[in-house]
C-alpha cells in the first residue's frame, strides 16, 4: 500500500453491492466509469464517510479512515475530503469569496482572506469575489466549487460528474483548467463521470465498475486497446467484437479463422489449436481504401467488402463495411471527413479493409 496515496479494499454489508480494491497516488486522477447502478456514487459516498455499511480498509495520506477489524471508522468531518458536486452546492446567499472562507476554518482568521483571494486567482476568478452564485455563469460557479473544495486543504479530492451541468464549450474549458490545475495538486483525485471522453482526456487511470465490482483498471490507452473482456469492451462502447477459432499458434501471434477468413493477430498467448476465442478490431486497427486506389503496405489482413453505411458527423464520418465473406458481421468505425471527400467514398461502393495485426486483440 502507498502510505501517501489512497488505498482501499471494501466489501458492502448493506443492500448496495460493492466489493473492490483500488489505489490512487498523490497527484493522480483515477476516473470511475460504468453504467448507472455500478457503484460509482456509492464508492464516493463511502470515501467521504457518508455510507458506512461496508467492511474493509481505507487509508489516505498515511491516515487510517476505515479499518473494520480494528473498529476504526472516522466520521465525515474527521476525513479531510474535498467534494465537487454536479450542481455546485454553493450557498446562494454568500458571494464567491464567502463560499471559500467557509472552508477555511482550519486556518487562523488573519490568514483566510489572503489565501481565499489567492485561490480565486488560481482558478481564474480574480475580480469576481463579490458576486453571488446567481450572478456567475455555470462554468464560474463550478470553478468556485472547485476552489472551495481545495481551500479546505484536503487529503483527497472527489469530483462527482463535475462538468455535466455546463454546455459543451464550457465543459472543454473546465477540463483544460483542471488538467492545468492538477499539476499543482499533490493529492489523490477520484473523478466520477459518465463521459468516456472526459475520462480519457483527464485520467491517468480508469477504473471500470459494474455491479459494484472492478472489471478493469488501466491507463486510457491500455483500456481502449486491451480491454480484458467483451463485457469491458461493450461498457466502453467498443464495437467489432467477433468470435473465431485458433488455426495456428506462433510465439508472438495467432492465426484465427473468422467465419472463413484468416486473421493474423500479433499477441503472445497460450491459446490452443482449435480453441474458440473472442477478438476485437478497435478503431485504430482498421484502414480503409478503395480497391482501385491501393496503398502500398496497407494489405495486412485484407478484408474485401461493401461500404453499406456512411453518415457524416462533424469532422468525421461513421462508416459500416459489410465483409464479402460474412455479410452478417459488419465492421463499424470512424474516418476523417476529408478522407471521405478525397477518396470520393459513397454507400454501395466496393472497398478493402486492412486489419493491423498489432492493434487487434484477443480476450
Amino acid at each position: 500500500m502507498n502510505p501517501q496515496g489512497l488505498d482501499l479494499q471494501l466489501r458492502s454489508t448493506g443492500q448496495i453491492n460493492l466489493e473492490l480494491a483500488l489505489n490512487c497516488a498523490p497527484g493522480e486522477i483515477v476516473a470511475l466509469i460504468g453504467p448507472s447502478g455500478s457503484g460509482k456514487t456509492t464508492l464516493l459516498r463511502t470515501l467521504a464517510g457518508l455510507y458506512q455499511d461496508v467492511d474493509g480498509v481505507i487509508s489516505c495520506q498515511g491516515k487510517v479512515w476505515l479499518n473494520s477489524q480494528r473498529r476504526i471508522c472516522l466520521k465525515p468531518e474527521q476525513r479531510k475530503v474535498g467534494l465537487v458536486f454536479q450542481q455546485y452546492a454553493l450557498f446562494p446567499h454568500l458571494n464567491a469569496l464567502e463560499n471559500l472562507l467557509l472552508a477555511m476554518t482550519h486556518l487562523p482568521k488573519p490568514d483566510r482572506q489572503s489565501k481565499a483571494l489567492a485561490m480565486m486567482e488560481r482558478v481564474n476568478l480574480a475580480g469576481l469575489e463579490n458576486r453571488l452564485p446567481h450572478e456567475l455563469s455555470g462554468g464560474q460557479r463550478q470553478r468556485v466549487a472547485l476552489a472551495r473544495a481545495l481551500s479546505s486543504e484536503p487529503d483527497l479530492l472527489l469530483l462527482d460528474e463535475p462538468f455535466s451541468a455546463v454546455d459543451q464549450v464550457t465543459r472543454f474549458r473546465l477540463r483544460r483548467e483542471l488538467a492545468r490545475l492538477r499539476k499543482q495538486i499533490d493529492i489523490p483525485i477520484i473523478l466520477v463521470t459518465h463521459d468516456l471522453d472526459e475520462a480519457l482526456q483527464l485520467a491517468d487511470r480508469i477504473c471500470v465498475l459494474h455491479h459494484g465490482q472492478r472489471l478493469q483498471m488501466a491507463s486510457p490507452t491500455e483500456l481502449m486497446q486491451r480491454p480484458v473482456s467483451p463485457d469491458v469492451a461493450r461498457l466502453l462502447g467498443l464495437q467489432n467484437i467477433f468470435s473465431g477459432r485458433v488455426m495456428e499458434v506462433e510465439q508472438d501471434s495467432l492465426l484465427v479463422d473468422w467465419d472463413g477468413c484468416s486473421i493474423r493477430i500479433a499477441q503472445s498467448t497460450s491459446y490452443q489449436l482449435g480453441q474458440e476465442v473472442t477478438w476485437i478490431a478497435p478503431p485504430q486497427s482498421i484502414l480503409l481504401q478503395r480497391p482501385d486506389r491501393p496503398v502500398t503496405g496497407d494489405s495486412e489482413n485484407p478484408v474485401a467488402g461493401t461500404l453499406t453505411e456512411l453518415v457524416v458527423m462533424g469532422p468525421h464520418a461513421s462508416v459500416r463495411v459489410t465483409p464479402n465473406h460474412a455479410p452478417e458481421l459488419p465492421l463499424s468505425f470512424f474516418i476523417p471527413l476529408h478522407y471521405v471527400e478525397r477518396q470520393q467514398l459513397h454507400e454501395g461502393m466496393a472497398v478493402s479493409l486492412s486489419l493491423k495485426a498489432h492493434s487487434l486483440h484477443v480476450f
